[in-house]
């Protein structure tokens, strides 16, 4: 199973006037955020609207909690095909239905919020469908996807077919696919953990992985003071100026994402330190990664002080991530004085998102993986059977090979 968002509190502390950006969700999601539209299709994943300090006032329009009776089989063309039932059959026509009354409610639609995992059917196909149907139906909006991909050791026998074929789609209809690696995940979440005091219990929780995935969007995606009007409404603009400050390449839009927090007296110099541990430096083959472009989101009441040491800090980060030479503008910042990653009003927090050609090794070990099993013909006729075509493989292949081989070529 894919890592799912925690009940957390996260994104409701100190909550400003909410902005008119979109979220659709897809596969076992639980939700901190709060967005006005929503999608599941599986009864078993819980979804959590109302305060969780208790308040009653609910985070969703309850005409927009759409749940479908049934979930798509942990495959992508069930979930992207759908199934045979009239009811089942609409859950789709609900979801855009429901989409085009918010955006018809609103002066100005932004885009679209994607949240799902690469291993199901809901997931991966009907994220898949959902995110081409966006863009053919509001061409101007911006689409960003946040993905959690599987473990590599294997979730289900079906992961990486249904990631390949999700991959090419989003490839083809997003603006930019910010990625997260359950592995990855893993790995961040103990070593958070070992620097707490230890209370007996030694291995990482699904929890802890939710907690730290809520966290670096709350760190990204959390309304700015920068992106705020003098009324106190949020433009809304975080997600799209993320885009535009990471994407200068349309065709490589694979976003990494790391963060680091501290409370007391913060010195971000070691806070860029610390995000810059968990970097992968090189491909399995030696191949040095780096980076087309930067974006470092600063969070605290200290954020004069990241202000005075910015040019150090970025400078460290642009060496870390090594930047590309022929970008003019590699690294970009953003600060603002309230920090919604942890409690308390001395904490505070770095997160960094860069478009980092270590996606390129994900993409690839998918595609190498899916390949044996595809010549193999394994499980092949499941997906057959609700509709794929082998074109949509060979165009999957083709898709993920050609933005590895973008990936290789970004430091020329």
């Amino acid at each position: 199973m894919a890592a799912m968002f925690p009940r957390s509190p996260l994104l409701l502390q100190g909550k400003p006037e909410m902005p008119p950006r979109f979220a659709v969700f897809g596969g076992d999601w639980q939700i901190p955020l709060r967005l006005p539209s929503l999608q599941e299709s599986e009864p078993g994943a819980p979804i959590h609207t109302g305060d969780p300090q208790g308040s009653k006032k609910m985070s969703f329009r309850e005409s927009n909690l759409i749940v479908g009776k049934q979930g798509r089989g942990n495959n992508w063309a069930y979930g992207y095909h759908g199934v045979r039932s009239e009811g089942e059959q609409s859950l789709f026509h609900r979801t855009m239905e429901s989409l085009r009354r918010e955006v018809e409610r609103r002066d100005y639609y932004g885009g679209t919020v994607l949240f799902h995992s690469l291993s199901g059917g809901t997931g991966a196909g009907f994220t898949s469908r959902l995110c081409e149907a966006i863009r053919d139906e509001y061409p101007p909006g911006h689409i960003l996807a946040v993905s959690v991909a599987p473990h590599q050791a294997g979730e289900s026998p079906l992961q990486h077919y249904n990631a390949l074929l999700c991959l090419s789609w989003l490839q083809r209809y997003a603006d930019g696919i910010l990625l997260f690696h359950n592995d990855e995940l893993l790995k961040r979440a103990a070593s958070l953990q070992e620097k707490v005091a230890a209370e007996g219990e030694q291995q990482v929780s699904l929890s802890a992985m939710n907690a730290y995935v809520a966290s670096c969007l709350a760190g990204l995606l959390y309304p700015l003071r920068i992106f705020t009007a003098q009324s106190g409404i949020s433009l809304g603009t975080e997600p799209w100026e993320l885009l535009r400050a990471t994407c200068p390449v349309p065709a490589l839009k694979f976003l990494h994402t790391a963060q680091a927090s501290t409370r007391g007296t913060v010195f971000w110099d070691s806070l860029a330190s610390s995000v810059t541990q968990s970097t992968p430096r090189e491909s399995p083959s030696g191949h040095p990664h780096c980076s087309s472009g930067l974006l470092a989101v600063a969070r605290g009441p200290q954020e004069d002080c990241f202000l005075v040491s910015c040019m150090p800090v970025l400078k460290k980060l642009k060496r870390a991530y090594r930047c590309v030479a022929w970008n003019p503008f590699p690294t970009t910042y953003w600060t603002d004085p309230v920090s919604v990653v942890a409690r308390g009003h001395d904490s505070h927090a770095l997160t960094v998102c860069t478009n980092h050609s270590s996606s390129a090794d994900l993409l690839r070990r998918v595609e190498q993986r899916a390949r044996l099993m595809y010549e193999s013909k394994a499980f092949l006729h499941w997906y057959l059977r609700h509709g794929c075509e082998e074109g949509d493989f060979e165009q999957g292949f083709e898709t993920l090979r050609s933005v590895v081989e973008g990936y290789g070529h970004l430091g020329d």
